[in-house]
């Protein structure tokens, strides 16, 4: 079993400026600012999250942070923001070098909705901040996909429901084939389900996100999938 943490999002009443896991507002740095930009664009990605790594499910990597980027589409369409290696996400651990280009800056994009207004087409983005609350349970080890698929359809459909959810740590319960970043060994840090989150992002269809962290805490990646 693999420990994990499902989050519930929690409206901010006012900016969180402390070193803890929230999602939307402006990155609180736990060193120097380094805000990925894109590849393709060279504009600083949309900042999504940063997420505290703490003891019970980051081991080797308690009291970092990680901050979550990606390039936004509001201006234009950006392709491969589903590539974990196509330079238009980017997931930053402090400390540490990042392998992304950076910018020394402490403000930028943000998670945003849109509030519907009478008479108008496009609805104008409202920027969003959540703090979370966790609540942590187990899931099943992870089994790979060539041995899943000698299993009958019920032990495949709990298999999957067990890896639901929007959460930290766990089992990553991906929608397609298994992807991990690489062949080496990989934690994940966040699943994130588009369809059931209080903000703006886009997955494709129906996507989630997977965001993981190298076994000794050094580097991470992020990458999605959907239907």
């Amino acid at each position: 079993m693999v420990k994990r943490a499902s989050i519930k999002f929690v409206p901010a009443k006012q900016p969180i400026t402390e070193l803890t896991t929230k999602f939307g507002g402006q990155p609180v740095w736990l060193s120097e600012p380094q805000w990925p930009v894109s590849k393709s664009t060279g504009r600083p990605m949309q900042f999504i999250a940063q997420i505290a790594l703490d003891q019970e499910l980051f081991k080797v990597a308690a009291g970092q942070m990680a901050y979550l980027f990606m390039i936004g589409d509001e201006e234009e369409y950006v392709d491969n923001t589903w590539d974990a290696h196509g330079g238009e996400n980017a997931v930053i651990i402090q400390p540490g070098q990042p392998s992304v280009p950076t910018f020394a800056i402490d403000q930028g994009p943000t998670l945003y909705t849109r509030i519907e207004k009478p008479f108008q087409k496009l609805f104008p983005p409202k920027p969003v901040e959540f703090a979370v609350k966790l609540t942590y349970s187990e899931d099943p080890d992870f089994v790979e996909e060539g041995e899943r698929f000698n299993w009958d359809d019920r032990r495949q459909e709990s298999y999957f429901k067990a890896l639901q959810g929007n959460k930290l740590g766990g089992t990553p319960g991906f929608m397609q084939a298994d992807e991990f970043p690489s062949k080496a060994n990989w934690q994940l840090l966040l699943q994130l389900d588009s369809t059931s989150v209080p903000f703006y992002i886009n997955f494709g269809d129906a996507g989630i996100g997977y965001a993981f962290v190298s076994d000794d805490g050094h580097v991470g990646k992020f990458l999605w999938q959907c239907a």
